[in-house]
């Protein structure tokens, strides 16, 4: 096989096992025909750090090796003719996450308050960006899953997300208070929302995107004294869930049978590829860290009175 047929196979293999890998699949694929007009019939460390080097900022030769280099080491495991590059030829980047900003249930509540006055007034738009709102808060769903939700979407088992940031399907059950608030929001949507299959929909009849919740969201926190002026430290409507994730984790008895049944639950609830990106979730609260370290403190007395 050539270096671009084995591009062919790994991008679907990527994308099969549910990853967009849309940018990876560019890059591997100039990466293959740059190789190829080398002469290339296995990859080779020299050619995958040239072609690197070509990017146009150190960044985007990280970017470039992290990709090929994933797939050399694919390759290399079929066949050892391949050469994996080193990793930090160019640097190591630093991916900084935001500080998440964990949202009090006094807080949800008040923002839900002040959405019920959103414009246009006696239009369907204020139902409809206090339930998505409350939702979010109530599930830790992805806002781009719930603005894509459809009546269907509603079963007596809880809501269905489909094919969501990884192509996959989840059922998202829901508490007793959480389908209340939904079939309240119902019962006016029949009203005035029009006949669209969407759950939720604006005043116009169309369904809000996720850039239009978010700038209500942050509209809805400097209203509420929640967060400053454009520039200035405070909740995104990412928080919602990330606050979902970090409280429930609070809950979670400190026992290791405990925690790890309850993030392999969390993680499929939230609908996360891999267990890791819910152990993130560890670093964000304090109320957890300080769990953590009288976990670790009481082991350690434990062993120094063996």
């Amino acid at each position: 096989m050539t270096i671009i047929q084995d591009v062919e196979h790994y991008v679907t293999l990527k994308q099969t096992l549910g990853y967009k890998f849309a940018a990876q699949e560019r890059n591997l694929r100039t990466f293959a025909s740059f190789a190829e007009e080398r002469g290339d019939c296995y990859l080779r460390k020299k050619t995958i750090l040239e072609w690197a080097a070509q990017a146009q900022s150190n960044k985007g030769s990280i970017n470039r090796l992290r990709t090929v280099r994933a797939f050399a080491i694919s390759m290399h495991a079929e066949d050892d003719r391949h050469e994996i590059p080193p990793s930090d030829t160019f640097g190591r980047a630093l991916k900084r996450r935001s500080v998440p900003f964990l949202l009090s249930r006094t807080q949800i509540e008040r923002i839900l308050e002040a959405a019920r006055h959103l414009p246009p007034r006696a239009s369907i738009t204020p139902y409809t960006h206090r339930c998505i709102i409350g939702l979010l808060a109530a599930t830790g769903m992805r806002v781009s899953e719930a603005v894509a939700l459809q009546m269907s979407d509603i079963t007596a088992d809880g809501l269905v997300v489909r094919e969501s940031k990884f192509r996959k399907s989840r059922l998202i059950p829901i508490h007793a208070t959480t389908r209340e608030a939904l079939k309240h929001y119902l019962s006016v949507r029949r009203l005035i929302g029009g006949p669209s299959g969407h759950l939720f929909v604006l005043s116009t009849g169309e369904p809000p995107d996720h850039a239009t919740v978010s700038r209500a969201f942050l509209k809805l926190a400097r209203k509420t004294g929640l967060r400053g002026g454009p520039g200035q430290r405070g909740p995104r409507l990412h928080d919602l869930r990330h606050s979902f994730a970090a409280r429930s984790l609070e809950q979670c008895p400190r026992d290791k049978v405990f925690v790890d049944r309850h993030m392999l639950a969390l993680s499929t609830y939230l609908g996360h590829a891999c267990l890791s990106d819910t152990f993130w979730y560890l670093e964000a609260t304090p109320e957890i860290l300080r769990k953590i370290s009288m976990a670790t403190e009481a082991a350690r007395q434990g062993r120094n009175q063996q």
